[in-house]
């Protein structure tokens, strides 16, 4: 009874553990390395733990967690892929995934013979006694066969490897079976926060999606601020759209959009939104003056890398584009606008407005770059050698604009 009773205290306080970590919202690899040190402190003989979980990601398809006694965890992430890798296929989490079965248990230490999967082999000989592996599925559970080998399952699969002379005990794996689904809740929650954090940062921007995150979600809710407004545009992209195939078009875009968000981000601004072959962007990092450098400051840097962009399509035989840029300063409402079941975090008001002016007339004064006089007298003093070309009357403007160009003498 008292070993029972010692076990059952046990599990419980690992359960209170992961169910407060999961409330209190701790990041993936936090959870996960306190899992690990919980489980040492409980007298699981752990050398090793692994979990891997699909991920909502533009750019990799999944996250990995290994964590090593002595060493602690690190987060890697895996690259999407139409076909799962030789590795991958070779794994036992993948055969738990694929072969329709709940769990492998491998004690290696009682193994005269090769295991069946590397990785196995490869613990073995760095001391492991003892491997066990299952998972947690967040789907609906089906009956329906052997799943799809391409196909993201929601859930968690985990491994755990003992390097005890006697591997696990039984009760060690009583442990972690009894805590499993609190710990597969956690990582849910975890998994929930990070996707939300991830894709509001990629669709709606750095700055509007922590906003949005913070619970500036009303309909009407606007803030009035100062800031440099930045209108990007590829020159000459709609004549080679109709030249090329769809594909390449998409290829070239994502190419030199990714230059100009790089730019953007590097110099502390924030991507209002893609405007077909261009993007808006906004400079909002101090006062108007500190918001003016800041833009200014970025612009001898597209120029370059955008030189440098297309020196390596030209090597390579792909058709190159050059840009446009139209720099403003002043006044603008930023926030959230829209219908009751459809808003868009974005910015409206006359500096928003002049800056599209501004920019319809780089063809009639044969400039790529435009500012206007309020960004230049903002940025004084300034690095950039500003030309001015001259005052001109802006459709629905009142005053006439001075606008400047920047001289760059290393871009041109």
């Amino acid at each position: 009874m008292t070993t029972l009773n010692a076990e059952t205290a046990k599990s419980t306080d690992l359960i209170n553990w992961l169910v407060t970590r999961g409330l209190e919202g701790a990041p993936k690899e936090e959870l996960l390395d306190g899992y690990c040190n919980k489980l040492l402190e409980l007298g699981v003989p752990l050398m090793r733990f692994h979990a891997a979980q699909p991920a909502l990601h533009p750019v990799y398809g999944g996250t990995g967690f290994s964590w090593y006694q002595g060493a602690g965890g690190e987060i890697e992430t895996f690259d999407s892929s139409d076909e799962p890798s030789e590795e991958w296929q070779q794994s036992p989490l993948f055969a738990i995934l694929n072969n329709d079965i709940d769990e492998i248990r491998e004690r290696l230490v009682d193994q005269n013979e090769p295991s069946r999967f590397p990785l196995l082999n490869e613990l073995r000989q760095n001391g492991a006694t003892d491997y066990y592996a299952t998972g947690v599925s967040f789907d609906v559970p089906t009956h329906n066969g052997p799943k799809d080998a391409k196909k993201a399952v929601d859930g968690v699969l985990m491994s755990w490897t003992s390097n005890a002379p006697r591997g696990f005990e039984d009760n060690d794996l009583d442990l972690i079976n009894t805590a499993l689904p609190h710990l597969g809740l956690a990582l849910k929650s975890a998994a929930s926060t990070r996707v939300s954090k991830d894709l509001m940062r990629v669709y709606l921007g750095r700055e509007a999606g922590r906003r949005v995150l913070s619970g500036e979600i009303r309909r009407g809710s606007l803030q009035q601020i100062d800031a440099v407004m930045w209108n990007f545009d590829l020159e000459g992209f709609t004549s080679l759209s109709e030249e090329l195939p769809g594909a390449d078009i998409i290829d070239m875009l994502n190419d030199y959009l990714a230059v100009a968000v790089g730019v953007v981000h590097d110099n502390g601004g924030n991507i209002l939104k893609f405007m077909g072959d261009g993007l808006m962007a906004m400079f909002d990092v101090g006062e108007i003056d500190e918001d003016a450098r800041a833009a200014l400051k970025a612009v001898p840097m597209l120029q370059q890398r955008m030189k440098e962009l297309n020196a390596r399509r030209e090597a390579d035989g792909l058709p190159v584009a050059n840009f446009t840029l139209a720099l403003h300063a002043g006044e603008i409402l930023y926030g959230n606008i829209g219908s009751e079941t459809r808003l868009d975090f974005t910015v409206i008001g006359p500096a928003v407005n002049q800056t599209a002016r501004i920019a319809g007339m780089h063809r009639s004064l044969g400039q790529r770059i435009l500012i206007s006089d309020d960004v230049a007298r903002a940025a004084q003093p300034c690095g950039q050698d500003l030309i001015s070309v001259g005052r001109y009357m802006l459709r629905g403007v009142p005053e006439p604009k001075e606008l400047f160009t920047v001289y760059n003498p290393v871009a041109a």
